[in-house]
């Protein structure tokens, strides 16, 4: 039996099926912990899937941050370590202290939905192409819908609104659709049903920006939760489609980093 080549056949075993794991490593102890330096565990979404870096309440901590991880990406970055006391941090009666590393494999990073698929869709999920993140567009014209790249998710749907409640919870959302009349009903669906995205974005002017707030109020929207980006994008460039999606790509970029640094800050003062 070798475990070194057990850990790394799993991990190939569930790459080859397509499934998303976090690998956690115990790359250093010190004082009293129930594992030496070394020990290494696979996590996927239904919890540990292999190995151990020790049992009882380090592994339930490590296997739970794990597993968040897997479940929202804007939260942590794809490879975090963390520096436990383990009295002060797991609760644990022993004085030691553990590092362990933590790496998120398989899939794309960063899921991007966006509503519509005309001139500045086009252009902006070309850009977004070489990048790692995963674009789904929604649409109900099948022909501009076929013209985004091969990587694009492509939903074509009378009811664009619809397709909301199916986004993952990190999803970052573009409204880019022909206009107020189709935006409204999409961003209506996002605050009835409390989906908290990371970056909620309009295409649009700052009195357009404001008939929606209006609007949605009106339909029992509580204003305090009406954060939406719009205008979107940075104030580069100017009004055409391919200048106005390099913004957009440029805002997108900017908030995810931030969004990882705050976190990153946050869990470091936890500590």
């Amino acid at each position: 039996m070798n475990p070194a080549r057990d850990f790394h056949d799993r991990c190939g075993q569930l790459l080859d099926r397509g499934t998303n794991f976090v690998s956690v490593t115990l790359f250093d102890v010190h004082g009293s912990a129930p594992h030496n330096a070394g020990g290494k565990m696979i996590v996927t979404a239904d919890g540990l899937h292999f190995g151990t870096v020790g049992g009882g309440r380090i592994e339930a901590k490590a296997i739970e941050m794990a597993i968040e991880m897997l479940g929202d990406h804007s939260k942590l970055a794809a490879t975090t370590w963390v520096d436990w006391s383990l009295k002060a941090d797991v609760g644990m009666t022993c004085g030691g202290r553990v590092k362990l590393l933590f790496e998120r494999v398989g899939g794309a990073e960063w899921d991007i939905a966006i509503f519509g698929a005309g001139h500045v869709t086009q252009s902006l999920a070309r850009l977004l192409d070489t990048i790692a993140c995963r674009v789904t567009c929604i649409d109900p014209r099948p022909d501009w819908i076929e013209r985004l790249p091969l990587s694009v998710r492509k939903i074509v749907t009378e009811s664009p609104p619809d397709h909301v409640d199916a986004l993952p919870p990190d999803a970052y959302v573009l409204c880019m659709t022909r206009g107020h009349a189709t935006d409204l009903p999409v961003l209506k669906r996002i605050y009835e049903t409390n989906r908290r995205f990371p970056y909620i974005g309009v295409i649009g002017s700052r009195a357009k920006a404001a008939v929606l707030r209006k609007e949605l109020s009106q339909a029992a929207i509580d204003p305090s939760e009406l954060t939406f980006y719009c205008p979107i994008g940075l104030p580069i460039g100017g009004n055409h489609p391919a200048e106005i999606a390099v913004s957009i790509a440029a805002q997108l970029l900017q908030v995810r980093d931030q969004q990882k640094s705050k976190f990153s800050s946050s869990n470091s003062t936890n500590k």
